[in-house]
C-alpha cells in the first residue's frame, strides 16, 4: 500500500535534517507524481553533500535524455578527489534507457559515493531489481499525487513545519486557489510571509486574500458555505461574481462542487444507515477539518440523499455544457447561476 503524505513528509524531513547534519545513504531514489518531495530532497542533498570547494571535482549532475546508465555507473565509482565523497545526481532519470541496469550498482554501491536518482512525474517499477535494491541498500522516496480533499490538512502541516498556524477558512481559502500544486503553495507562502508583520502566529483568511490576491466573494468556497445553508441571494450573487471571473472555467468549478455534494451524499448515506458517527467517523467520511463539521451537519438536512444524488446528475449535464456541449447562447455567468439556482431548489 502506498505511504500517505504525512508519512511521505516524515520521511523527507528526516532526511533533509539528515542531509544537514553531514548523513547521507549511498543511493537515493526520489519518484513519484508530485515534485514538491523530489524537488526538496535533491536540493537539500545538493547543498549540503559537498563543500563549494569540493564540488568543481566530486559534483557530477546529469539529466536522463543525455546519459546511460554505463555512464552513470562509470561516474559513480569514481573516488572522490581531495574530499571525504563525492555526489552524482540524474535529474529526470524517467527519460534514460536503460534505468533497470542501475541495478547492478546499487547492489554494491561505494561508501564515498552519493548517488540521487530523481524521477519527475514517474516512478521505477517496483516489481523489478532496481526498486528492490534501492529500497535495501539506499532510501526510496514515492510522492504520490495528494488528492483534493486532503490539501487543507497539508496545508496546516506544511505551516506547522515553518512554525505558525493556520485557521481553518484560511488552509481552504488556499487550498482552493492552488488546487493540488505543492509548489505553489510553497511559493505563494514564501511571499506572504515577507509581507506578514513581525511575529505574526497563526495566519488568517484575511492574511490569504491581502497578500496572496485571492478575494472571497469569487471563491467556490464561499459559494458551497452559502450553498450548504441554501442562502439563496447570497449564493446566487457569489455565483455571478464567480461566472465573471477572466480566470472562471466551468469545469473546475463543477469539479469543485462534485467533491462538497459527494462529501454530503457520503454523510447522508451514513446517517441514513441509523448510525450517529464520533468526530472521527466524520472525519474518515467527510475528509475535512473538523471546522467544517457544523457546516456538514446544516448541508445534509437541507440536502438528503435522494436530492443530492439528483444534483450530482445535475453537476455531470453542467460539466458536459461547460466544455462546450449544447449551451446556445448562454454565458459562463449564466450558466454558473443557471446551475446554482438548479442546485438550491433540488
Amino acid at each position: 500500500m502506498a505511504k500517505g503524505f504525512v508519512e511521505t513528509d516524515a520521511l523527507c524531513r528526516s532526511i533533509v535534517e539528515d542531509a544537514r547534519k553531514g548523513v547521507f545513504k549511498p543511493v537515493y531514489l526520489l519518484m513519484g507524481e508530485e515534485p514538491y518531495y523530489v524537488d526538496m530532497v535533491c536540493d537539500a542533498i545538493v547543498e549540503h553533500c559537498l563543500d563549494e570547494s569540493e564540488k568543481d571535482f566530486n559534483q557530477t549532475v546529469c539529466y536522463g535524455a543525455d546519459v546511460s546508465a554505463d555512464a552513470v555507473i562509470t561516474a559513480a565509482r569514481r573516488y572522490p578527489m581531495f574530499s571525504e565523497r563525492q555526489l552524482v545526481v540524474v535529474k529526470e532519470a524517467q527519460m534514460m534507457k536503460g534505468l533497470e541496469d542501475l541495478a547492478l550498482y546499487c547492489q554494491k554501491p561505494l561508501e564515498s559515493t552519493v548517488l540521487v536518482i530523481a524521477m519527475h512525474g514517474a516512478g521505477a517499477d517496483k516489481r523489478k531489481s532496481f526498486y528492490k535494491t534501492v529500497s535495501k541498500m539506499g532510501v526510496v522516496v514515492d510522492s504520490p499525487l495528494l488528492r483534493d480533499y486532503e490539501m487543507p490538512r497539508w496545508i496546516s502541516m506544511y505551516y506547522k513545519s515553518r512554525g505558525l498556524g493556520i485557521s481553518p477558512d484560511a488552509a481552504a481559502l488556499l487550498a482552493e486557489y492552488a488546487g493540488t500544486d505543492l509548489n505553489k503553495i510553497s511559493i505563494e507562502t514564501e511571499k506572504m510571509l515577507k509581507n506578514l508583520p513581525e511575529g505574526t502566529s497563526e495566519v488568517s483568511a484575511a492574511d490569504i486574500e491581502k497578500n496572496v490576491g485571492i478575494s472571497r466573494q469569487f471563491s467556490i468556497f464561499e459559494l458551497t458555505r452559502e450553498l450548504s445553508s441554501k442562502n439563496a441571494p447570497k449564493a446566487l450573487r457569489i455565483a455571478a461574481y464567480i461566472g465573471s471571473s477572466a480566470k472562471f472555467a466551468m469545469p473546475m468549478a463543477v469539479s469543485a462542487l462534485y467533491m462538497h455534494f459527494n462529501r454530503i451524499l457520503k454523510y447522508g448515506a451514513l446517517l441514513s444507515s441509523g448510525q450517529r458517527p464520533d468526530s472521527g467517523a466524520k472525519a474518515r467520511v467527510l475528509g475535512v477539518n473538523p471546522y467544517f463539521f457544523a457546516e456538514y451537519d446544516k448541508a445534509v438536512r437541507n440536502y438528503p440523499v435522494r436530492k443530492c444524488m439528483g444534483i450530482i446528475a445535475l453537476l455531470k449535464e453542467y460539466d458536459y455544457k461547460g466544455k462546450g456541449g449544447d449551451v446556445g447562447e448562454a454565458s459562463p455567468a449564466e450558466l454558473m447561476v443557471e446551475l446554482t439556482a438548479k442546485i438550491l431548489n433540488a
